[in-house]
C-alpha cells in the first residue's frame, strides 16, 4: 500500500504525460539547428552581448501578381512571448547536436527575447525588398527566432495575398474558405483561414478557427448527406427541417438539372409555407457557368429570386474571374485547395538578413550580403519605411531610408536599389507620408496594441483600394517599385565596392 511521503510527491503517469506535452506544445524549438548552434557560438566567440538588426522581407512577388498581404504577426508575437528551454532541451542540444557542456550552460540562463522589434501592422499591402518585420536585438536571441518568424509570418502572408487575388477577381461576390481538409495539416488549415479572412474571405468552414478568431462560420452539406437517403427529395426535406433558416443545398449528387434543382424547388416551396426561405443552392461540379446560368433561370421562373447560388470545385482565382466574363450568374465562392495551398506557390520567398551589427565598441556597423544575382544584394543598415501617397491617396512609392535620416522637407530623388539612373522625384509638399514600421517590443517590452480582425480586414481592404489598377491585374501587373533614399543608395554602393569591387 503507497502511503509514503515519497509516494504522494511522485506525479502520477497522467502528470508526467501532461509535462511533456506542455514541452512538445513550447514552439521555441521549431527552429532549424544551425540557429541553435549559431546562438550558441555567437556567446562564446564574445559577441554574445553585441545587438544586432535583422530584416525580415521577401524578394518577388507570389503568383506572378503585384503585392502582397502582410498577416501573421500576432502568432509571431504569441511565438515571442511563449520563448522556453526546458532541461530536456539543454540535453537534447549536448546529446544530439554536438554541443559541447560549455555551450549548453549558456542556454540554462534565463533565455527570453530581451530586444526591439518593429513591423507593419497586419492587412497592409507590401512589395518585395521591403521589411516586413525588424528584429534589433543581441544577436543570439535575435538569431534563434529567425525560422520561427519565417514560417508564420510567410504562410500567413502568402494565404492572405491569395484571398486578396480571390477578391479582386470575384469583385462584389464574396469568398468563403473551403480549405481544411486540404491544408497541410490542421495548423495550416487554422491559421490559414485566419489568414484568408485578413485577405478578404467572408467566413470559413473551420470551426476551431471561426471560434477562436471570430470568423463567420459558413457551411452547408456533402454528398454523404444525399447518399444516406432513401432519396434526394427525403435528404433535401430533413435538411431543411433541421436548419430552416441557414439551409443550402447541394444539387449535383445525382444529376444538378434534372433531379438536384427540382427537387430543391420543391423543399423550397415547401419552406415558404411554413414562413422560412431556402438561403441557396450549391454547384460543386460540372460547367458552373452553365449550370448557374441554368439554375438562376429555373429559381426565378419558379418566384425564387433570393435564393442564392453558391459554386466551389477547385476554383482559383483566373476561373472565378473567367466565370464572371462568361456572365456566371453566381452569388458566392467557396474556395478550399487552391486557397488552403496557395497554389500553385508552395511558399513565400521570404529572406531574414543582418543589417548591421554592434563592434567591439558598441557602433552599429552596417553590413552587406553580396551576389552575383544582383536581386539578392541587401539593402544595409538599420531603416526605416516611408510611403508616399499623392493628392488622390493613391500610393506612389515606397522609399527605404537610414533610421537615423532626417525625411527630406522639399523635392528629392529616391534611387533604384542598384541603378542611380533609374530615378523617382518625390515632392513632400505635393504628396503625403506614413512610416510603415511601428514598434511591437521594446527592450523586451510588447507595447503592441491588437487590431481585431476585423478590423485589420477593413485595412486590407482600403490599402487595395488606394493600390492602383495597374498592380492589382492578376495577369501581368505593373511593378511597384521600392527605392532608397539618396544617402542609404550610397552606403550600398560603397559597401558593394569595399566587399566586392569585382562586381562593378
Amino acid at each position: 500500500m503507497a502511503n509514503s511521503k515519497t509516494d504522494r510527491a511522485r506525479p502520477s503517469a497522467d502528470q508526467r504525460r501532461l509535462s511533456r506535452l506542455l514541452k512538445r506544445w513550447n514552439e521555441t524549438l521549431n527552429t532549424d539547428l544551425y540557429e541553435i548552434r549559431m546562438a550558441a557560438g555567437y556567446a562564446l566567440s564574445g559577441m554574445g552581448s553585441r545587438v544586432a538588426v535583422f530584416e525580415l522581407f521577401y524578394r518577388q512577388n507570389p503568383f506572378k501578381g503585384g503585392f502582397c498581404i502582410s498577416a501573421g504577426l500576432e502568432q509571431a508575437v504569441e511565438y515571442i512571448e511563449n520563448i522556453r528551454l526546458y532541461g530536456s532541451d539543454i540535453d537534447f542540444f549536448r546529446k544530439h547536436c554536438n554541443m559541447s557542456p560549455e555551450m549548453t550552460r549558456l542556454f540554462k540562463k534565463d533565455f527570453h527575447f530581451d530586444g526591439d522589434i518593429y513591423a507593419i501592422p497586419e492587412g497592409t499591402v507590401v512589395f518585395p525588398d521591403i521589411p516586413i518585420l525588424k528584429v534589433k536585438a543581441k544577436l543570439p536571441v535575435a538569431q534563434l527566432i529567425e525560422t520561427a518568424l519565417l514560417s508564420i509570418i510567410g504562410h500567413q502572408t502568402l494565404i492572405a495575398t491569395k484571398a486578396a487575388r480571390l477578391c479582386l477577381a470575384a469583385e462584389d461576390k464574396p469568398i468563403i474558405e473551403f480549405g481544411s481538409r486540404r491544408a497541410h495539416g490542421v495548423e495550416a488549415a487554422y491559421y490559414g483561414a485566419r489568414a484568408a479572412f485578413i485577405g478578404g474571405c467572408i467566413g470559413t468552414s473551420n470551426v476551431k478557427a471561426s471560434k477562436d478568431f471570430h470568423i463567420p462560420a459558413i457551411g452547408t452539406h456533402s454528398h454523404s448527406w444525399v447518399e444516406s437517403f432513401p432519396s434526394e427529395l427525403e435528404a433535401f426535406r430533413e435538411f431543411a427541417r433541421l436548419f430552416p433558416d441557414i439551409a443550402v443545398l447541394l444539387v449535383d449528387t445525382y444529376d444538378t438539372i434534372n433531379i438536384g434543382l427540382p427537387n430543391a424547388i420543391i423543399v423550397a416551396k415547401e419552406l415558404e409555407a411554413r414562413n422560412h426561405r431556402l438561403l441557396g443552392i450549391r454547384l460543386d461540379s460540372g460547367d458552373l457557368a452553365l449550370l448557374s446560368k441554368k439554375a438562376r433561370q429555373m429559381l426565378d421562373q419558379s418566384g425564387l429570386d433570393y435564393v442564392r447560388i453558391v459554386a466551389s470545385n477547385d476554383l482559383d482565382e483566373s476561373i472565378i474571374e473567367n466565370l464572371r466574363l462568361q456572365g456566371a450568374h453566381i452569388d458566392l465562392y467557396g474556395v478550399g485547395t487552391k486557397l488552403i495551398t496557395a497554389y500553385p506557390e508552395p511558399a513565400l520567398g521570404q529572406v531574414y538578413k543582418l543589417t548591421a551589427v554592434e563592434d567591439g565598441n558598441g557602433v552599429l556597423l552596417p553590413k552587406i550580403k553580396l551576389s552575383s544575382n544582383v536581386e539578392k544584394i541587401t539593402n544595409p543598415g538599420d531603416k526605416k519605411v516611408i510611403r508616399y501617397s499623392d493628392e488622390t491617396g493613391a500610393f506612389k512609392a515606397d522609399v527605404l531610408f537610414l533610421d537615423d535620416e532626417p525625411l527630406p522637407s522639399s523635392r528629392f530623388l529616391a534611387y533604384d536599389q542598384m541603378f542611380r539612373y533609374l530615378h523617382q522625384e518625390i515632392d513632400p509638399g505635393r504628396t503625403s507620408s506614413e512610416g510603415l514600421l511601428v514598434p511591437v517590443y521594446k527592450k523586451g517590452k510588447l507595447v503592441y496594441k491588437f487590431d481585431s480582425l476585423t478590423v485589420i480586414q477593413k485595412r486590407t481592404k482600403s490599402q487595395l483600394e488606394r493600390l492602383k489598377d495597374e498592380y492589382k491585374r492578376l495577369l501581368n501587373p505593373d511593378i511597384y517599385r521600392v527605392y532608397l533614399s539618396e544617402k542609404l543608395f550610397d552606403l550600398k554602393q560603397r559597401l558593394i565596392t569595399e566587399y566586392s569591387p569585382e562586381l562593378l
